[in-house]
């Protein structure tokens, strides 16, 4: 092993799981909790009063440390000194760093409410603004008409319009664009969002969402294509820059030193967004494979060794594509981060035609489990006849399952699993421990037809808002994609069985129609798809 893998390798494996605190064993645990109960209670009232004492002195100085961070965010946000600016800005957030999770709220909650925008103020100026006599010049004979009075009338226009303006903008926004310039701020502002996110997603709080939707705003615009660099990651890069790659790569987790070193190599490609302030470290990258035709597994992709001549390749297959910050939840920069990826392995690959991912289906098993499991009920408690349903029936009740699958799954069932109809008895399957129903031929040959179907519905007629209900499927529809083809069993692994049923769906993006397909998503919601799926679900048109 080179120096370069030992440096990734030990890093990688020092790093602990939670930064937060460290975990100890069972084992020990149950060690110090038996230590803890042998101790007999000898603690007489002057211990007692010398640990409320030091109980009292650490709240203190925790109240204190908090004061401090406080004070330092109003400097940063009213001093005009710009010569201390500097170390100010450091000292809120070195400060804002030290702080533990309960005080990071607070100073959050404070800053979106003491620092917001003044709207008593905004309220005067629209008053005003509104007490305004039009002048002649903004009406239909506006060329025509270019009189003293009009000018001095559309001038206190102006003068309100551009004190609106000022007065529409927060105060805490004098704090991130000073954060911006700082060095290092940006990465700082990702973690400040990243604390926001982690609050709103606990408690619903109005000011700290409005405070989360203007940093967005700013990120978004801070964070545009145009001050992103476009970097091939390849194993020549520092080796902390490849430690990165390891830690973050969310989708297929990197085993070891062999399978990084392969997945940098020959007929595969990792492309990453860098920003000039925040060094080192991508933003966000994808991994590709070129491969001669559409990939149905990820076991080929991973697991190709070794991988066909490059030259040989006509597909280039996104398999992975990984978000490095928190904070930058909600910011769209990997709908640029694939079109710039295609349009450069276009350039440098003409022989590639293809440019097609296999991805997870993450929200499938959550949404299959809980339609069988609410159908059932509604089944049992409405005694509903599988053989015939009359009108009479619950509105709310289906048989999501064709007829064939549902003899298929009865005749199956004897002896196997419990449930009054198909449905039932294919929860049961799916709910086995230990994925019990993956290692049957049989089970696998009967669930087959159902659960490929039943995705197709999922992916193409399943929505929220008028836009696909998976997050995934969502994000490369977006982006121009359409849905191509659902692949049987292709992702094994425990996260793939529980997330996905073991599927996984290739999404193309034609060349030619990204721009088409991505607009009619947009403003209608409408989903591009091959025939063949379109063929599994069954469209209700109402007469």
């Amino acid at each position: 092993m080179n120096k370069k893998g030992l440096a990734i390798l030990m890093r990688t494996r020092m790093r602990p799981s939670d930064s937060t605190k460290l975990t100890l064993s069972p084992l020990t645990n149950q060690v110090n909790q038996m230590a803890q109960n042998s101790q007999p209670n000898r603690s007489s009232p002057r211990v007692s009063q010398f640990q409320g004492s030091k109980n009292l002195n650490a709240s203190s100085n925790t109240e204190r440390e908090f004061e401090l961070v406080r004070e330092s965010m109003h400097s940063a946000i009213s001093m005009n000194k710009t010569e201390v600016l500097d170390s100010v800005l450091n000292e809120f957030s070195e400060g804002y760093s030290s702080l533990d999770y309960e005080n990071r709220r607070r100073l959050l909650l404070l800053l979106a409410k003491e620092y917001d925008l003044n709207r008593a103020q905004v309220r005067e100026l629209i008053k005003q603004y509104l007490g305004l006599e039009v002048p002649s010049g903004l009406g239909e004979n506006a060329e025509s008409s270019s009189g003293v009075e009009d000018e001095a009338l559309l001038s206190a226009f102006y003068r309100i319009e551009r004190n609106l303006r000022h007065a529409l903008k927060p105060v805490y926004e004098v704090l991130f664009e000073r954060l911006n310039t700082h060095p290092g701020g940006l990465k700082f502002l990702t973690v400040l969002r990243a604390d926001i996110l982690s609050t709103l997603a606990e408690e619903n709080i109005a000011s700290l969402r409005a405070l989360d939707s203007y940093l967005k705003e700013k990120l978004s615009t801070w964070l545009s294509p145009a001050a992103l660099e476009l970097h091939q990651i390849t194993w020549d890069d520092p080796a902390s820059l490849l430690e990165k790659i390891v830690a973050y790569e969310a989708v297929h987790p990197i085993s070891n030193l062999i399978d990084l070193k392969r997945r940098l190599g020959v007929g595969r490609r990792c492309f990453g967004y860098l920003h000039p302030a925040i060094p080192g470290e991508p933003l966000i990258f994808i991994e590709v494979a070129l491969l001669k035709d559409v990939a149905q597994s990820i076991q080929e992709v991973l697991w190709d060794d070794p991988p066909i001549p490059e030259c040989e390749a006509t597909c280039a297959l996104f398999y992975s594509i990984s978000s490095t910050q928190p904070g930058l939840s909600g910011i769209n920069l990997g709908k640029f981060l694939i079109k710039r990826v295609i349009t450069l392995v276009k350039r440098e690959m003409p022989h590639i035609s293809t440019f097609a991912t296999l991805s997870p289906i993450p929200g499938f098993m959550q949404w299959l489990l809980s339609k069988l499991a609410s159908q059932s009920k509604l089944a049992e408690a409405e005694d509903v006849s599988q053989s015939s349903v009359d009108s009479s029936g619950s509105a709310f009740w289906e048989n999501i399952l064709e007829p064939e699958e549902e003899k298929a799954l009865m005749d199956l069932s004897e002896g196997v699993a419990t449930g009054k109809n198909g449905m039932e008895v294919m929860l049961n399957f799916l709910n086995s421990t230990n994925y019990e129903w993956t290692i049957s031929a049989e089970l696998l040959s009967a669930l087959r037809s159902p659960i490929i179907r039943l995705c197709a519905r999922y992916l193409l007629q399943e929505k929220k808002r008028g836009k696909a209900l998976d997050s995934v499927a969502n994000f490369h529809l977006q982006n121009g994609a359409m849905v191509e083809r659902i692949n049987w069993m292709a992702d094994r692994s425990e996260k793939g069985l529980r997330q996905s049923g073991g599927l996984m769906v290739n999404y193309v993006y034609r060349l030619e129609n990204i721009e088409e397909y991505a607009q009619s998503y947009f403003s209608k919601g409408h989903i591009n798809a091959s025939a063949d799926l379109h063929r599994l679900v069954k469209v209700i048109c109402c007469a």
